[in-house]
């Protein structure tokens, strides 16, 4: 592999004078519920990175993380990145029409604060959403990815670059969910308006792939063992109906002035959703946020963790491995970028930039060995899960995306795992930030080797049950 000392000392003395730029001051930054943090998969992404909201462009060239006293110079970024804030999902809306009937018509008018912003829920706030908004992307969103586009174009200006953006070399991949593709649509648009291409610029380039995107569709182990298995999600259902929900369900009640059994647990969570969208499609307030408190919000987002354990992590070990195919194909995109080539070859594709849910992208960090806890949740364990790694809040909101970057060094390929544009160290590899990818490898080869997705997929019955081994 070659070596370009000049180029990447450019690429260094580059980003280190990246401008900072301001957007708006702190009096400008709408008012933010003090619960937002705790919305598990609908939670914004500024949520996770709050300078954002300062400055949607601002960036931290500093994540990467290359050991100081090897030359270093990136070469290859595979991206897989969730889509942007969207619209509820029907089932969803008709829950929200649902509460907003059973206010109007079942609460009692001398309730607790009927002043203030229970009025303005009685008086003023419309059940605006729509079934045929279905799960569709909202502008912020498309925001989301394009602001998202144009950070990694700073981050990586050689492999984002304007010459590789206008001469296609980046591949783009979607599922085919709307909400996807306007996403990858969305990132394209953020990395033409960064290099300014505008009149000239090039139309939207992407494959739709489900196969790789919306893997869990095709595994039937899964959609048996996990995704129609009514006992797959027990602990859910357990902490669903237990004593943590129950006192928040009663306090609910309470303050909306409405008897207990009429507000279900699923109307309690509509309301805790309300508020979630109302922030992240409209950016505002919403009256609706003011009914929980920070412990209240804690126990549903416990919820929300424990059904996306049990469902898309390391709770069944058949919902890691249907991610398999994606596993493959990214070492193999990785394999292909850093094998040595002759000078008369065409170089490394220098991106591949792969839209998929919240669903793809969970499965694929459980088999990766991420956010993997001594102790498994459970529904009777939730006071000694507070200090748990695996919040879906930090992990997978709006917009999430999981980077491996290549970087030519010295000694050989490195490669370096970045969450949220975070660092984070694989498993195995805790006192370095970019291992050799060589030994990267052979910590995964038990999965490279294996993992074969028909396999596990339409194999033994015994393999898509509990993972006993956490």
């Amino acid at each position: 592999m070659v070596h370009l000392k000049t180029h990447g000392f450019l690429w260094l003395v580059s980003l280190s004078l990246v401008p900072t730029r301001v957007f708006c001051s702190s009096a400008e930054i709408p008012d933010v519920p003090n619960i937002a943090a705790y919305f598990g998969t609908k939670t914004r992404y500024e949520e996770v990175k709050p300078n954002l909201l300062r400055d949607p462009l601002a960036v931290n060239t500093s994540v990467l993380r290359p050991p100081p006293g090897e030359f270093c110079t990136p070469f290859h970024v595979t991206a897989v990145v969730r889509h942007g804030s969207r619209f509820p999902s029907a089932k969803n809306i008709r829950r929200i029409h649902r509460l907003s009937e059973l206010l109007q018509k079942d609460a009692s008018r001398t309730s607790e604060g009927s002043t203030g912003w229970l009025q303005e829920l009685r008086t003023r706030w419309e059940p605006w959403y729509t079934e045929d908004m279905d799960g569709l992307l909202v502008r912020k969103g498309r925001e989301d990815l394009q602001f998202l586009a144009q950070r990694l174009a700073t981050l990586f200006p050689s492999l984002l670059s304007e010459e590789n953006v206008r001469k296609r070399r980046i591949r783009f991949v979607t599922s085919s969910k709307h909400r996807c593709v306007s996403s990858v649509e969305a990132f394209q648009e953020g990395l033409q308006r960064h290099w300014g291409c505008h009149d000239d610029a090039p139309g939207y380039s992407h494959e739709v792939d489900d196969e790789l995107m919306r893997f869990f569709e095709h595994c039937r182990g899964y959609v048996e063992g996990v995704e129609n298995n009514r006992t797959a999600l027990l602990e859910v259902e357990k902490f669903k109906h237990g004593e943590e929900m129950e006192a928040v369900r009663r306090r609910l009640a309470e303050k909306l002035g409405l008897s207990v059994p009429l507000l279900t647990p699923d109307l309690v969570e509509a309301a805790f959703l309300i508020c979630s969208y109302e922030l992240s499609i409209k950016s505002i307030h919403s009256p609706w946020c003011f009914l929980f408190d920070e412990s209240d919000a804690k126990v549903l987002e416990y919820k929300s963790d424990l059904k996306q354990f049990w469902k898309r992590s390391h709770g069944h070990l058949i919902s890691s491995l249907s991610s398999c195919p994606l596993f493959h194909h990214i070492f193999r995109t990785l394999d292909k970028a850093g094998r040595p080539r002759r000078s008369t070859e065409a170089g490394p594709e220098p991106a591949s930039i792969l839209v998929g849910h919240a669903e793809t992208l969970l499965p694929l960090i459980s088999l990766l060995g991420l956010y993997k806890d001594q102790t498994l949740p459970t529904a009777s364990n939730y006071h000694s899960q507070h200090g748990r790694s695996f919040r879906t809040s930090r992990i997978i909101p709006y917009a999430a995306n999981l980077l491996f970057v290549l970087f030519d060094c010295q000694r050989g390929p490195r490669l370096q795992l970045l969450i949220n544009e975070t660092p984070l160290r694989f498993p195995d590899f805790q006192a370095e930030d970019a291992p050799l990818y060589r030994d990267v490898r052979a910590a995964y080869r038990h999965l490279l080797d294996g993992c074969d997705f028909h396999r596990e997929c339409e194999g033994r019955a015994e393999g898509r049950g509990p993972n006993t081994e956490l």
